[in-house]
């Protein structure tokens, strides 16, 4: 049975070249050894082995059945070696490998997709994964090595970016989405208190505090929230049916569709912060696409139908 232990990639590419060359003298030239030291290494590999790998002739060596067995295993691992080698000089030098994006729901609206669009246009050598999650969720898979970059928010429990490099990419303001029929639907913008009777289309459970539940307070009520429902399209059925309102972030105003339509809020509205997350040796492809998340510019227009 072969002792693996015996087998570092020294020993490898030593034993290759004495195949290849067919002499110890020559494999010693040119990696730098004495004969004997050559000598002793095979003889120790052979014993790792359990017998012969060359037949010793009078000029040189050639290769037993069993040292071509073995031959042929050492030159696929030491080319797979080399292989690797390379990729990760591609990929620490940005040229290549596989980015890993995680980012949160509405960032997956317009933010993260714009972005990779052009980042692949421009680096379509570097394969992208994308996973979806919670800020903090996020982070830590970002901590645990499974995340090259993540795009998370300071909502709703701060900034979850402790073991991380963040990078400030933009302050997502809060817009409402109303019916293309409500009496506001024609104003430039919105006062919350003009809303105050209405009924707040929202997904988080009772009792846990949300972006809405906040800016109500500031502007002096507490709002009416009977219908909750978790998913923007379900949120967004509701206000068309005229069946109430809600707060939508600015990343997700392009998921609004037709026959809504949406308003700024005046007054001390809280907005929620995004942020990209990097290792603290990020890779150079991982840099580059943070600065292009940075360049990305909200396209919404606030039409009044």
């Amino acid at each position: 049975m072969l002792d693996t232990n015996a087998l570092d990639t020294a020993t490898l590419r030593l034993f290759d070249e004495v195949a290849r060359g067919g002499s110890f003298t020559a494999a010693a030239e040119l990696l730098g050894y004495t004969q004997s030291a050559v000598s002793r290494r095979v003889a120790a590999l052979e014993r790792a082995a359990g017998g012969p790998l060359f037949e010793r002739l009078a000029r040189g060596v050639r290769l037993t059945p069993a040292g071509a067995a073995l031959h042929r295993h050492a030159v696929a691992v030491l080319d797979r070696l080399e292989r690797a080698g390379e990729e990760l000089a591609a990929i620490h030098g940005g040229r290549g490998g596989t980015l890993r994006v995680g980012s949160f729901a509405t960032a997956n609206v317009d933010l993260v997709p714009g972005t990779l669009r052009r980042f692949a246009a421009r680096r379509p050598d570097v394969g992208l994964r994308v996973v979806e999650g919670l800020s903090g969720a996020l982070m830590d898979r970002l901590r645990a090595g499974a995340l090259d970059v993540a795009v998370i928010s300071d909502y709703p429990a701060g900034l979850p970016a402790e073991g991380a490099r963040t990078v400030p990419l933009l302050a997502d303001r809060l817009l409402v989405a109303l019916p293309g029929d409500h009496r506001l639907a024609a104003a430039d913008d919105v006062d919350l208190r003009d809303l105050a009777g209405e009924s707040w289309i929202e997904a988080a459970p009772r009792g846990q505090p949300t972006l809405l539940v906040t800016a109500c307070a500031a502007a002096g009520f507490t709002p009416r929230t009977g219908l909750r429902v978790a998913e923007w399209t379900g949120k967004f059925g509701f206000v068309a049916a005229g069946l109430g309102v809600t707060l939508v972030p600015e990343l997700a105003a392009r998921a609004v569709p037709p026959g809504l339509v949406l308003r700024p809020l005046r007054g001390m509205v809280p907005v929620r912060r995004v942020y990209a997350a990097l290792p603290e040796a990020p890779l150079p492809a991982a840099l580059e696409l943070v600065g292009m998340l940075g360049e990305w510019k909200a396209c919404t227009t606030v039409s009044p139908t």
